[in-house]
């Protein structure tokens, strides 16, 4: 069973709002021994780290996208979510989720990348 796994449209038209979900396997969302990011890597560039949710549902962002961003959490379906909006071509990318570890600081599961294409 895969630790995590992304869904969502791998399309998205231009001034529109990405909108991906992940879902964990591994254990539960709620815990104090993870904090859930999003993580992009557009074509031709390195990782990106986007935001995060903490097992308390608090959140933080990258500076450069809090404006867009919002991330939130359905812990009945052990899931959480990414929006992006307002996306441009410049949002192009493999969009992953991951969980890293409280003490370590280390990524220690991810989901497999899901390819999103704002294109119209």
């Amino acid at each position: 069973q895969v630790p995590l796994q992304e869904s969502g449209p791998g399309l998205v038209k231009p001034s529109q709002t990405l909108s991906l979900t992940c879902t964990v396997s591994v254990c539960s969302i709620t815990t104090s021994y993870y904090a859930w990011s999003w993580i992009r890597q557009p074509p031709g560039n390195g990782l990106a780290w986007m935001g995060v949710i903490g097992y308390d549902g608090s959140t933080y962002y990258s500076p450069s996208l809090k404006s867009r961003t919002s991330i939130f959490r359905d812990t009945s379906k052990n899931q959480f979510s990414l929006q992006l909006s307002s996306v441009t071509p410049e949002d192009t990318a493999v969009y992953s989720c991951a969980a890293r570890h409280m003490l370590t600081g280390n990524y220690e599961y991810w989901g497999q990348g899901t390819q999103v294409t704002v294109s119209s």
